[in-house]
């Protein structure tokens, strides 16, 4: 059995896609693309995909993850370039690797996001980024299945930074010109209860004030293993590429050995 794993994104208006109707839409490109999958046992068997942390409906994403097992072996770009076309524009498919390694949501430690707030003075989002770093604590609430849930939102945030435009991942041209325009870009790790990005807002909101008049475009940039020592977020699907490069580097080595 072979396993591929995939890098995807969420882009437009997609970002409004909820998980469960990604799920429907990404089945539909399998059958498309007629990719040998793999599926459960049982009554009503499955397809073996395998879904990631999942960001959550209305975000945007340049680093979501899956795992899908095949019957018969696919070559992963062949594979990536069919389910891409098979799947809406904004739901891109724009990396697949050979799983080689074991362990792919253990290396989802945390995510990379950019909030831009339209309409917010970037001196004026500094002063809150810098009073939400300076607290120890920062609670929030949300509102949870069992009632309001409060918890604390500053812990789970490594880093929060205000961005120049000229690095923002977002397009100047869906944006009005003439408003100011603060760009914010947080690290948060996967913690339980999970931080989301709105909640950082809440804190925001609590610690400095701080209300968007509109809604925040939020954008998760990449999601990988945390790297404490940098403070930076690595590639997940890195270790499967290693390992697919070193076993293409060994074949042929062995293969010449064996004929000597």
């Amino acid at each position: 059995m072979q396993r591929i794993r995939l890098r995807y994104t969420k882009r437009g208006r997609l970002r409004f896609t909820s998980h469960r109707d990604f799920q429907r839409a990404f089945e539909r490109a399998l059958r498309r693309a007629e990719v040998p999958m793999a599926y459960s046992a049982g009554f009503t068997p499955h397809p073996k995909v395998s879904y990631a942390n999942a960001a959550p409906t209305g975000t945007g994403s340049e680093a979501e993850y899956l795992e899908i097992a095949l019957t018969a072996p696919r070559d992963p770009e062949q594979l990536r370039a069919l389910l891409d076309e098979s799947l809406p524009t904004g739901l891109d498919i724009t990396e697949a690797v050979e799983a080689r390694t074991s362990g792919l949501a253990d290396r989802l430690t945390a995510s990379v996001w950019e909030l831009r707030l339209d309409g917010v003075p970037p001196e004026e989002a500094r002063r809150a980024a810098d009073a939400f770093n300076a607290a120890e604590t920062v609670e929030v609430q949300r509102l949870a299945k069992n009632g309001v849930r409060t918890f604390d939102a500053r812990a789970a945030v490594a880093s929060l930074e205000v961005r120049d435009l000229t690095e923002t991942h977002s397009s100047q041209a869906d944006r009005p010109t003439d408003q100011p325009c603060a760009i914010l870009r947080l690290v948060v790790r996967h913690v339980t209860p999970a931080v989301r990005p709105d909640d950082v807002l809440s804190g925001l909101r609590a610690v400095a004030d701080l209300a968007p008049p509109v809604p925040a475009a939020v954008t998760r940039l990449a999601q990988g293993l945390f790297d404490e020592e940098t403070g930076t977020v690595t590639d997940p699907l890195a270790p499967d590429r290693e390992a697919v490069e070193a076993h293409s580097t060994a074949e042929p080595t062995a293969a010449a050995t064996a004929s000597a």
